[in-house]
């Protein structure tokens, strides 16, 4: 047997290590590894289970040109010819590149290295556009460079931790687990600041419910309060910062308890609290994510907070900082390399030196001299007819960008679209003239950064399968044929790592922290064995702010006026993720393990808001906005503010009929950093009336199904699809594969059972009624290529157990039902004896926030029972 190989986790940007095993010829044993400072041998139920989605279902595994299988130089070559011909004709702003987070660093600087370098354009952008490219605004307004001046090492210092706009518990599992430890060790004291009452706020001492868009008012606020109750540190802010005339003027107005707790729609007494909680804990970090970043006032709202440890001396010391979690793997490689339109190379802008310093570096014909265009605007020149040529890479623009609609009519009006990915049909490959086979997670090799500047490196497991190639090797391809031979003249990842770190030491004086002078020189072998380390050191602890004067910035930012509900749009739309799926689900809608947590897409909604709209639990809803709408199941939440509603970001065309988030958020953008405001889209909720419901389970991947409501969900040996339309049901029974038929129907309650088999056994089952019950799939899904006779049409097996219920713990098939039969029977008062009686939550620990929630709800019945 094969040692295991250490790598780095696929997802978010926590930058978990892996120690991953090969079991057979595509098949992993995942563990986390012990000796990687990130996780320190966790691993989250995403990260757990990423060996589930390593085979070959609807990989992309060879060149293709049109509909039709090519060769790779046919391919590339046709590529470059392409290219080449646009640029010729329109100039080099005729073509753009859109790139991903999932790249990796290598990846990422050769694609921006053609494209700014040779090309001559800045037109490449990335989605890391729409996680993070706010916090980068307000970084370098503030430090003079992209610089997260934090590590994870401060969350085991601080005596209080402020999560902003941060579903950690859900999105970043292990940090969240990281920040509970540090509670038990040392009592950290925990607030969370988001509109949503989430799971992450399960353990919080304090929860801050604030109105969406209001975070400015809210740290002005506490800053304000700082200074009249003297907690500003003045030598800090005379040595290391400066304070432009007039600030604190600019933050004071409307700064008296009242009138934040009423901007922000907080109880004044809470408030009180959380400024209390600040003053008593100088180890204060403040982590903030997407509902921070995903605003149009998103960077106002990052300085805000930076403002406030500026200004109170809470940085560069241990356990005291403002931190910016990234959500993608490697989405902070991405921005050292210049991946973002807005940047040039290596922490460097558009300034005169800057080009000419990377232009001599590069040996560059044409240098791109200005920034290029960022995310939405680069769709909006495409469907303008100003962009003619788009390669994206490893990401799914018309599900993920804002009026995605309007997205994929630019794609279909675009002369010449490439895309090159792991999976054959994707929402935006659908639109590509030519797709081009990549590497997937296990077989590429290179490197990420994560959300505190660590460098890991990612080795491959599993070799490519069919002609899939790295995504280096095919951008490296492409600039040799667009005739820049001695540009691009890499054999390995370890020459362009080499590259990229002479780059960042290149006439580097120490203006700018990123530095990789001591790796640019290391060999192959080195670079194989490299182990995680952090650059940059401490930060701002000793090394001056990359500013001209080594100093800070304080930047004034005041609150906006948060626009009234309208009559059409009476409520707000928030967006975001589920615990155990990501991004568009390419990769984790392959696991039947990560499919048992949501496997629907939800609309959650406040139960007075619902009862008002007419929408029940269960039954589909239309949202609507003004760009666009899409269906959804309503999920009645307590934990939503009244006038909100909250859905997930994941289904696409090819998992769902409905559930089409990217429709509906408004194309607006923040004018500093030009990230889309995701958060806070003027939305209404209408209740979907059918005329039946149902579920398929088949054997294999699923048949196309076009009825009102048709999701798809992974499960062991095959797939469910749970239905819902209006009309004749008769095409779904059509898109039922051959085989042995048996059926059973009931016109009083408008149902029919139909079992399909294949020498005996069962390939496949639909279940449809108007007005009757529908048994639980679990026992069906259990059946798939079984024996199976007329006694499967019950929908249960005789004497079967009780339902589970929803599943709670994916990792042990743990379901609401049975915990809560469990902390009743055997009188369970806390998480781990629920994970000794039950397991549930004894492996990844993505659950415990929701088995906390679960027992302290029970705890509470059982009390007002008594």
């Amino acid at each position: 047997m094969a040692e295991p190989v250490r790598t780095t986790c696929a997802y978010c940007g926590v930058g978990c290590g892996i120690l991953a095993e090969r079991t057979g010829e595509r098949a992993l044993s995942i563990k986390g590894d012990p000796d990687h400072p990130a996780n320190r041998g966790r691993l989250c139920s995403k990260g757990t289970h990423l060996g589930e989605t390593v085979g070959l279902e609807g990989r992309l595994l060879h060149p293709m040109i049109g509909r039709r299988r090519a060769s790779w130089d046919k391919a590339l070559d046709l590529v470059a010819r392409r290219f080449a011909e646009t640029i010729a004709a329109h100039g080099p702003d005729s073509v753009a590149f859109y790139v991903s987070g999932q790249l990796l660093t290598e990846d990422y600087y050769l694609a921006n290295k053609l494209m700014k370098g040779f090309i001559g354009s800045a037109n490449i952008d990335t989605n890391s556009r729409l996680c993070m490219s706010s916090a980068v605004a307000g970084h370098m307004r503030a430090f003079g460079e992209d610089i997260v001046p934090a590590t994870y090492g401060d969350l085991d210092e601080a005596d209080l931790v402020v999560l902003v706009g941060s579903n950690t518990a859900w999105c970043h599992p292990i940090v969240y687990q990281r920040i509970m430890a540090a509670r038990a060790a040392r009592g950290t004291k925990l607030v969370v600041i988001d509109p949503r009452r989430t799971e992450t706020c399960e353990e919080a001492d304090l929860h801050l419910p604030l109105r969406p868009g209001s975070d400015v008012a809210l740290m002005n606020g506490l800053l304000a309060h700082c200074r009249r109750e003297g907690l500003i540190d003045e030598a800090y802010l005379a040595a290391r910062v400066e304070t432009p005339e007039g600030f604190w003027e600019e933050i004071g107005t409307g700064d008296d308890l009242g009138s934040v707790a009423a901007a922000c729609d907080l109880a004044p007494a809470d408030l009180q609290r959380f400024y209390d909680l600040f003053a008593a804990n100088p180890r204060t970090v403040t982590l903030f994510s997407q509902g921070i970043n995903q605003s149009i006032r998103g960077t106002d709202q990052v300085n805000a907070i930076i403002n406030l440890h500026l200004a109170t001396g809470r940085i560069g010391k241990p356990g005291a900082a403002p931190f910016s979690i990234t959500g993608q793997p490697n989405a902070m490689g991405g921005r050292e390399v210049g991946g973002l339109a807005s940047t040039l190379a290596a922490h460097r802008g558009f300034g005169a030196e800057d080009i000419a310093d990377v232009g001599r570096f590069w040996a560059s014909p044409g240098m791109a001299t200005k920034p290029g265009l960022k995310a939405v605007d680069l769709f909006r020149a495409i469907g303008e007819g100003r962009i003619k040529a788009l390669w994206v890479m490893a990401t799914n623009p018309a599900v993920s960008l804002p009026d995605a609609g309007r997205v994929r009519e630019a794609l279909a009006t675009c002369p010449f679209v490439v895309v090159s990915d792991v999976i054959a049909e994707t929402d935006t490959s659908r639109y590509a003239h030519v797709r081009l086979p990549a590497s997937a997670w296990a077989e590429k090799d290179g490197t990420v950064t994560n959300s505190e500047r660590r460098v890991s490196r990612q080795r491959a497991v599993l070799p490519p399968p069919g002609e899939a190639r790295p995504d280096w090797w095919i951008i490296n391809q492409v600039g040799r044929r667009m005739g820049w031979k001695s540009a691009f003249v890499y054999d390995r990842p370890a020459d362009i790592w080499r590259e990229h770190a002479r780059l960042t030491a290149y006439r580097n004086d120490g203006r700018r922290l990123l530095n990789l002078r001591a790796k640019a020189a290391i060999g192959n072998a080195d670079y194989d064995a490299m182990e995680p380390f952090i650059w940059g050191g401490d930060a701002f602890a000793s090394h001056p702010f990359s500013t001209p004067d080594g100093k800070a910035r304080l930047i004034p930012v005041r609150q906006r006026a948060i626009d009234a509900p309208l009559r059409e749009w009476p409520m707000t739309l928030n967006t975001g993720r589920y615990r155990d799926q990501w991004h568009t689900m390419t990769r984790t809608g392959l696991s039947p393990k990560l499919a048992r947590h949501r496997e629907e897409p939800v609309v959650e909604i406040h139960p007075r808001d619902a009862e008002e709209r007419g929408v029940h639990e269960g039954e589909l809803a239309r949202i609507s906005t003004p760009v666009g709408s899409s269906l959804f199941r309503v999920g009645i939440s307590e934990g939503q503010r009244r006038g909100e509603l909250f859905t997930p970001i994941h289904w696409t065309d090819r998992t769902s009929t409905a559930g089409r988030t990217g429709l509906l958020p408004r194309p607006l953008v923040d004018p500093h950093s030009g990230q889309p405001g995701f958060k806070n889209t003027p939305a209404r909720i209408e209740p979907v009336s059918i005329d039946w419901r149902g579920f398929l389970i088949v054997r294999g991947a699923a048949p196309a199904i076009d009825c009102l409501w048709a999701t798809k969900v992974a499960v062991p040996g095959g797939t469910l699809v749970e239905l819902a339309g209006v009309g004749d049901p008769a095409a779904i029974e059509r898109a039922l594969p051959k085989g042995e038929r048996i059926e059973a129907s009931d016109p009083a309650r408008g149902s029919r059972r139909i079992a399909i088999l294949e020498d005996g056994r069962l390939i496949a089952t639909l279940f449809l009624t108007a007005s009757g019950e529908l048994p639980s799939r679990d026992w069906l899904i259990g059946q798939l290529d079984m024996i199976q006779g007329l006694a499967v049409l019950a929908g249960r097996a005789p004497g079967a157990r009780a339902d589970t219920g929803p599943i709670v713990c994916v990792c042990f098939n743990v379901g609401l039902h049975a915990i809560i039969a469990a902390i009743r029977d055997q009188r369970l008062a806390t998480v781990p004896e629920i994970g000794t009686a039950l397991s549930a939550g004894t492996n990844c620990g993505s659950c415990r926030p929701a088995l906390s929630r679960i027992l302290t709800d029970q705890l509470a019945e059982t009390t007002d029972a008594g």
